[in-house]
């Protein structure tokens, strides 16, 4: 008998099964939207994919009367720097403090749990605090980023270098490697496949502080126009940004997975 759990998807199989949620959901929206039209034709709430079309052209390619920018990609540019601004910090200091916490015992003594105290502030309750201190400017809605992400990378490389085997750590030093050598040649490397994973997970979160800060607090940014136009319920707008920003954390997943794949091989789930 042929157990359900040992039955795996061809990858044709696996590729259209992973596109059947999406279709379904698309499906949905066409049908309530046809529905809600039908009965009101000027509702606001699920409007019909030529209106959605028809603004995502304005936005993205036409000059805004104002500005005389492209307001999508104006949205876009300043959101994905702040993001990728916030997130290269919190890789870099997460990997240095997470493996000096994870390999040297009296420093994780110190740090560990004033590491592990921070990673569980709630990080918008701080926001008020780092627009007082640091200012509205990118500075306070970067630093909230690294605030949220920055000690979850710290505390799981902390906990995955601790968790090396021993037998590793004691040859190294047998052959002679000083705690450098030992954290460059023995540790880092196994380190990096894990870095890669942190921030893969950190995505959400990072984008959800980013909109939050974008908000409360900006003149342009992804989040900052889904805010300022759900005063008119114009979901035309609202849904195609949120569409958008959920293309751009897959395509980030799915580019840090393949450079998990490619560089680190032997890193690769059997």
């Amino acid at each position: 008998m042929r157990r359900l759990i040992n039955r795996r998807p061809g990858r044709g199989m696996a590729a259209s099964l992973s596109m059947l949620p999406f279709i379904l959901v698309v499906c949905a929206y066409l049908y309530y939207s046809h529905a809600r039209l039908l009965e009101n034709p000027g509702d606001k709430l699920l409007p019909a994919p030529t209106t959605i079309a028809a603004t995502v052209h304005r936005f993205a390619f036409e000059e805004d009367e104002r500005s005389g920018a492209y307001l999508f990609w104006t949205d876009t540019r300043a959101s994905l720097q702040r993001l990728l601004v916030a997130l290269s910090i919190s890789a870099l200091g997460g990997l240095c403090l997470g493996l000096a916490i994870g390999v040297l015992p009296y420093l994780r003594a110190a740090v560990a749990p004033f590491v592990a105290a921070v990673s569980l502030i709630p990080p918008l309750a701080i926001l008020p605090i780092l627009f007082i201190v640091v200012g509205l400017g990118e500075v306070a809605k970067v630093t909230l980023i690294v605030v949220g992400v920055a000690p979850i990378i710290v505390r799981d490389l902390a906990m995955r270098t601790a968790e090396l085997p021993s037998e590793q750590i004691i040859k190294a030093q047998t052959l002679g490697a000083s705690t450098w050598q030992l954290v460059i040649r023995v540790v880092l490397p196994q380190m990096w496949p894990r870095l890669i994973d942190a921030l893969r997970l950190s995505l959400g979160s990072a984008w959800l502080f980013l909109i939050a800060a974008e908000a409360i607090a900006s003149t342009e940014g992804l989040g900052y126009r889904i805010f300022l136009v759900r005063r008119y319920l114009a979901m035309d707008v609202i849904l195609p940004y949120v569409a958008w920003i959920t293309v751009l954390a897959f395509t980030m997943d799915w580019l840090l997975r393949m450079l998990r794949a490619k560089a680190f091989a032997w890193a690769a789930p059997q």
